[in-house]
């Protein structure tokens, strides 16, 4: 049965309108308890969030909820996603709360739901609370919970976690980074992470408000970083999102090196340490063509999951493979977290740029085929089979393209978009087959 709360990243909305209404909120809260206190004799939830305006509002409701139930809460304050998972995780919380809508503008929010176990939790769960949420949302929320306070020591034994990570023979001491934290989560921890192991750290985004978050700044606007990186002579530059699950880096040149280029960088470098498992690569159906063609020279083959973090470490599970992720810089490092960390990966990257070199030559022979996603908005999201206009359309780019191209069609797990996404050796393929679909698709169900 299809979800009506959970996307594939949580629930996702406007603050003050449903999904995200007070009686929503509280009966959010109340659910996650009643379920947790019918699988553990106890539930003890963290809750963390990001620096959006109408988080600790959000946070005091779902508190509520989970009080009114039974359950006690801990809370983090601001704190990047995945820190709430490696908190919960390392810690006795039964689950854990994230407040945040990721790398949307100020005005979005959401809420996501962690295991014990760091992970999100399972479709059927996520159909479970639900259900009992809709039971439970016409009770009355409370007019004004009241606010939550951090326990900041939550911050400290994060941060040693992360330090305790680093790739062995990394020496960051002098090492000089720039860093974009996009006002957004990471906007202490950042900074604080790699000063701490000595490196030479210039920040930007480092001033929330409330409503700056994302804005023109973090991993979707890398002008400014890559002006950075020239004027400052860095050695690597990192643009996080709003809630610092994924990465972005800049090289000396101002070049983007995106999560197809981690996942290149640190597969070969698993490789040469004789500890790739499988010798197998997990990404999405959005990983670039180029990315599995240089894999395959290496004798690395690339499993593509459906597009989506819980999909990506479902493979992994799955597969046993240690190492997976999206382009977007949403990357699993399984052996240290089952959660995409944004810090953990620049961790690991400047780990290894310190050791052997300049990211270029890290990511040396990945050629990006020209690839353009469109994204087209939907009144309905029917089943894209069923469209025979969208079903046309298709099969002339895939006939057309053969093995020299891909084409993705898939709906927007957080938005009423329909995406369209075409890869291929030539741009005008490219341009051409993505206009047709796009077009088919706005004639078929656009709003």
């Amino acid at each position: 049965m299809p979800k009506e709360l959970f996307g594939t990243d949580g629930i996702r909305g406007v603050p003050g309108t449903p999904p995200l209404d007070d009686a929503t909120l509280f009966a959010t809260g109340r659910s996650l308890a009643a379920y947790l206190l019918s699988e553990h004799s106890a539930a003890h939830v963290l809750i963390g969030m990001d620096t959006r305006e109408s988080g600790p509002h959000i946070a005091a409701l779902l508190a509520a909820g989970l009080a009114e139930a039974g359950a006690s809460v801990a809370f983090a304050g601001v704190i990047t996603t995945p820190g709430v998972a490696c908190l919960v995780r390392q810690n006795d919380f039964q689950a854990g709360v994230v407040i945040s809508a990721s790398h949307n503008p100020y005005h979005d929010n959401g809420v996501k739901l962690f295991s014990h176990a760091g992970m999100k939790f399972p479709d059927s769960v996520e159909e479970t609370l639900e259900a009992d949420i809709f039971r439970h949302r016409s009770d009355a929320p409370p007019k004004n919970p009241p606010l939550l306070v951090a326990d900041a020591s939550l911050d400290a034994e994060y941060l040693d976690f992360l330090r305790s990570r680093i790739v062995p023979g990394a020496k960051l001491s002098g090492f000089r980074i720039v860093l974009d934290c996009a006002n957004g989560a990471a906007y202490k921890l950042g900074p604080e992470l790699f000063r701490s192991l000595g490196a030479n750290v210039v920040s930007m985004g480092v001033s929330p408000d409330g409503q700056n978050i994302n804005a023109g700044c973090g991993s979707l606007h890398l002008d400014g970083l890559q002006k950075h990186m020239l004027s400052e002579r860095a050695q690597l530059g990192v643009a996080f999102d709003g809630d610092a699950d994924r990465a972005l880096f800049v090289c000396e040149t101002g070049k983007i090196v995106n999560g197809d280029g981690v996942l290149l960088a640190f597969a070969r470098h698993l490789k040469s340490q004789n500890k790739l498992k499988g010798d197998r690569v997990v990404a999405t159906s959005m990983s670039n063509l180029g990315l599995e063609r240089v894999l395959a020279r290496e004798g690395i083959s690339l499993a593509r999951a459906s597009v989506g973090d819980r999909y990506v470490l479902e493979e992994m599970l799955r597969s046993g493979n240690i190492i997976g992720g999206e382009q977007s810089g949403h990357v699993i490092f399984l052996e240290d977290s089952p959660a995409g960390d944004g810090l953990l990966t620049a961790l690991k990257i400047a780990s290894l740029v310190s050791i052997e070199g300049k990211i270029e030559s890290l990511v040396e022979g990945l050629k990006d085929y020209p690839q353009i996603i469109v994204n087209v908005k939907v009144k309905s999201k029917p089943p894209l089979e069923s469209l025979p206009e969208v079903s046309r359309a298709l099969a002339e780019a895939q006939s057309a393209l053969g093995e020299n191209g891909r084409v993705v069609l898939r709906y927007s797990g957080t938005e009423q978009l329909a995406r369209v996404m075409v890869e291929a050796e030539h741009d005008a393929d490219v341009q051409r087959f993505s206009q047709s679909l796009a077009n088919a698709l706005r004639s078929s169900i656009g709003a």
